[in-house]
């Protein structure tokens, strides 16, 4: 395990004690019939449940199995750029442990990116049936509203099961940027991609991590972080408000001259309420960027590594060293297990 495999396959978890038998009777006979050097990497993300004791129980018996532990709950985002420092494999993959993804379709992966000579395959939902209204519909809405600011290259129904060569890994590690959307941050690289479609299944176990407010927090860093264009739109705001306060100055005049103003406060409430809403769209779309650059100021780090199966030998530094994702030393598993354990 110590030279470097083929494969590492990126797994972020959080809180899935439920659903980690099942998805490690699906995923040892699948890997281990691809018939390549492989590492299973899961990244847990600070788990308050058994989910730590039991990655450590079965890395005893399957070599390939090696458990990163962040030193606290910093996102899934921040997981996967963990795995992405941390793995080794020339081809990347990351999947999700909820087996919504089929894991079966990293075979179909490794076999287009070889006939297909890219360095990215997505995989793309071909059906999302199982979805709710409000999910499909806001899913449109996202990537849409994605591709006019990013671009056209964003994939509908592509979010983060996918497979990446290694210079793509090097080139994500390099950016300097923290908070990366991966989804966003790849198709921007331009590096040549393929796509493969499968159909998402039910959730095996537990339940969704990925909240409404998550989403809706991923949502306004994949804006943020790669367009200036809400800046833009709080301007045209601001000019349409004072538009607007002009054509009430004129109404105002114009009702004052004829002789028909009478007292009254609908027009009074209605212009106040017009302008302080703008205004404070505004604001908070500035306080959005406002807030991203007070982070980077901080110079804090988007994760710490606390614990690595694999010991310093994992360790890859980015093409550019960054002092912000250093990791702490390595320090004993004992004292990184589940709090349940300890």
């Amino acid at each position: 395990m110590r030279d470097h495999p083929e494969l590492s396959v990126v797994v972020p978890m959080y809180d899935e004690e439920e659903v980690l038998p099942i998805f490690f009777e699906r995923m040892h006979p699948l890997l281990d019939g691809l018939g390549i050097t492989y590492e299973l990497l899961v990244v847990d993300d600070g788990s308050r449940d058994k989910t730590a004791a039991l990655l450590l129980a079965a890395a005893e018996d399957w070599p390939q199995l090696r458990v990163v532990r962040l030193l606290r709950n910093s996102g899934h985002q921040a997981a996967q750029s963990a795995g992405f420092r941390r793995a080794r494999g020339q081809y990347v993959v990351t999947i999700d442990a909820d087996l919504q993804d089929p894991p079966e379709v990293i075979a179909e992966f490794l076999q287009a990116v070889n006939e297909q000579d890219v360095d990215v395959v997505y995989g793309v939902r071909s059906d999302r049936s199982s979805d709710s209204w409000a999910k499909r519909t806001s899913a449109r809405l996202y990537y849409r509203l994605m591709c006019r600011l990013v671009g056209k290259d964003i994939p509908f129904d592509a979010a983060d099961f996918r497979l990446v060569t290694r210079r793509v890994v090097d080139a994500v590690n390099a950016l300097p940027d923290d908070g990366r959307v991966f989804r966003l941050v790849i198709p921007w690289l331009g590096f040549p991609s393929a796509e493969v479609r499968y159909v998402r299944a039910e959730r095996a176990a537990g339940t969704t991590k990925y909240n409404f407010s998550k989403m809706l927090r991923l949502a306004f860093d994949s804006v943020t972080a790669f367009s200036a264009a809400p800046l833009r739109l709080a301007t045209w705001l601001g000019l349409l408000g004072g538009a607007m306060s002009g054509l009430f100055v004129v109404g105002a005049l114009v009702i004052k001259l004829t002789g028909r103003s009478i007292p009254g406060w609908t027009s009074t409430v209605l212009a106040v309420s017009v302008i302080g809403a703008i205004q404070l769209l505004c604001l908070g779309l500035l306080g959005e960027y406002v807030a991203r650059l007070f982070q980077s100021s901080q110079r804090r780090p988007q994760f710490l590594v606390g614990y690595d199966s694999l010991g310093d030998h994992g360790h890859q530094e980015p093409l550019h060293h960054n002092p912000q994702h250093q990791d702490p030393p390595q320090q004993n598993p004992q004292q990184h297990k589940a709090p349940s354990d300890r």
